[in-house]
């Protein structure tokens, strides 16, 4: 099988396929959203479940495959495959969520060209909203999103935060820039010294391609990512002129003190990414957006956690700084006691309507949102 099935092992227990305890050579696999039934490497059986990607596959003696399976529209869901018959028997869903699927939007997968004759990748997700069209005569505003790792990658899962912006009116566009998991070793080494050079370069790319086909407004386009994602959102903004608006979620502004204080799982991480430091500490200097505000020409919304290890709250504010003084609209929104990611419901929800409401001002359209959000979100220099 000529596929990538692995992801990189962040977390523990990652298993993409199993073997089936009762017959040497035979095996399960996850690839291109289906299961499929292997032996000594030749393909015999493909089971459609309904779902588009399976994860955690656990091969039983009973001629059963478990594994956790979601889609974009679907949950993760524990569920049962019977080898024999293809019968899949779902056993658990990991939550209830009560929307009607007219409110979903599910992806298409796009291939589109790049710099330095590349070609990268990216889900697509068009506004879907079962009681609302868009106007005729106007094109949607786009939303690029910026995946973390860098060296991870889009998800085919069930995205609420994606769906939050296309029912409300948002193309949205989750890119796979060159070095992300999932295309096959040597796209996930093009990265290699280009951390803050193909990922901007790709995601620019991505917004100019829908613009250049008509599916998007090109005065609409925004960006946003959080962690490594909001670090090609602050670099896409601080060195090219592509996108009107983005959103900083705890994103790096600041690569040598990342390298220089990172923990030990990572810790020689960048060097690949970017060169060795402190040898080739000028490149960290050249591609850290906190060293290059002078490029900054859009608005930005800065969301950060005050107790974040890894990226420290004072990179937020040191930007925030420098862009308030340029005279951009920005904003910046700190959530006491959240770290690196935010766990808070009331947080998480308070980021996206932030987010929805920075963008509804910057880009001029009405949004509807809960009372009490513009008291929630201050925005400097804007009329």
């Amino acid at each position: 099988m000529d596929r990538e099935i692995g992801r990189p092992d962040w977390l523990f227990g990652n298993q993409p396929y199993d073997t089936n305890p009762s017959c040497p050579g035979e095996y399960v696999v996850s690839c291109d959203g289906l299961l499929t039934l292997m032996e000594n490497g030749v393909k015999k059986k493909t089971f459609n479940t309904g779902f588009t990607s399976h994860l955690l596959l656990n091969f039983s003696k009973s001629g059963k495959v478990y594994c956790f399976a979601h889609s974009a529209i679907q949950v993760s869901t524990l569920i049962s495959v019977n080898i024999l018959d293809g019968k899949v028997e779902i056993l658990r869903k990991s939550q209830q969520v009560d929307i009607d699927e007219g409110y979903f939007s599910k992806f298409t997968e796009i291939c589109y060209n790049t710099t330095d004759g590349g070609k990268s990748y990216a889900n697509y997700y068009k506004p879907t909203n079962k009681d609302y069209e868009g106007p005729d005569d106007e094109l949607p505003p786009l939303l690029v999103k910026a995946h973390g790792g860098p060296t991870g990658s889009t998800t085919t899962c069930l995205q609420l935060s994606v769906q939050y912006f296309t029912s409300r009116g948002f193309a949205v566009l989750d890119v796979s820039y060159r070095g992300s998991t999932g295309y096959g070793r040597e796209y996930r080494l093009k990265l290699a010294d280009k951390w803050g050079i193909y990922d901007v370069d790709d995601c620019c790319a991505a917004a100019q391609h829908l613009a250049d086909n008509k599916l998007v407004d090109k005065n609409k386009l925004c960006i946003d990512g959080g962690s490594a994602g909001g670090y090609t959102t602050l670099a896409c903004l601080a060195f090219k002129d592509v996108f009107k608006a983005g959103a900083s979620h705890y994103g790096v502004a600041d690569l040598e003190l990342l390298a220089k204080d990172t923990h030990k799982f990572e810790s020689r991480y960048l060097d690949n990414l970017i060169g060795v430091y402190p040898q080739q500490r000028d490149i960290y200097i050249q591609r850290s957006p906190i060293h290059n505000v002078d490029g900054f020409n859009s608005p930005i919304i800065f969301f950060q956690g005050t107790e974040d290890k890894v990226v420290p709250p004072n990179q937020a504010q040191m930007m925030f700084d420098s862009v308030e003084k340029k005279g951009i609209p920005c904003s910046l929104v700190m959530f006491e006691g959240e770290q690196h990611g935010f766990r808070k419901s009331e947080n998480i929800q308070t980021a996206l309507d932030g987010e929805l409401y920075f963008y509804s001002k910057i880009l001029k359209f009405n949004a509807d949102l809960p009372d009490g959000i513009s008291d929630k979100i201050s925005i400097s220099n804007y009329v």
